[in-house]
């Protein structure tokens, strides 16, 4: 490479650090915000932020008492109509889960005292 090539390929790994930090800025304000904690997650961020944004409107429309059913299966059927079949959330204040999960389709977070776990299956067809 010549010193051009150089410079061009420095300033673009500058630019695309500075860019990688403002995500990671603008995500902790939104866990902030929502009062979000990621316990472990392999999804990708707009579908993370989705969820968030979801669960947190769902228990602020909720009059005082938890109800988790309520809230999974609000979940579920959001993700599902959203980003296909075979989704499935399990809420609660205190649960352990060992799952098996797609690529892509697993997130465990809290907010405020409420824990979820959100992951997607495959659907694979029946054979008769």
């Amino acid at each position: 490479m010549d010193g051009a090539e150089l410079e061009l390929e420095r300033r673009s790994k500058f630019l695309n650090s500075l860019i990688e930090k403002k995500k990671a800025r603008e995500q902790k304000e939104q866990f902030d915000r929502l009062n979000v904690r990621v316990r472990a997650s392999d999804m990708p961020i707009p579908l993370q932020n989705r969820a968030f944004t979801c669960a947190r409107d769902l228990l602020d429309s909720m009059s005082g008492k938890l109800d988790s059913k309520g809230l999974a299966l609000a979940l579920k059927k959001e993700f599902d109509s959203a980003y296909g079949p075979a989704w499935h959330c399990i809420v609660g204040t205190s649960f352990g889960s060992y799952v098996t999960h797609s690529t892509g389709g697993f997130l465990y977070f809290s907010i405020d005292k409420v824990y979820i776990l959100l992951f997607k299956t495959a659907v694979e067809p029946l054979d008769h």
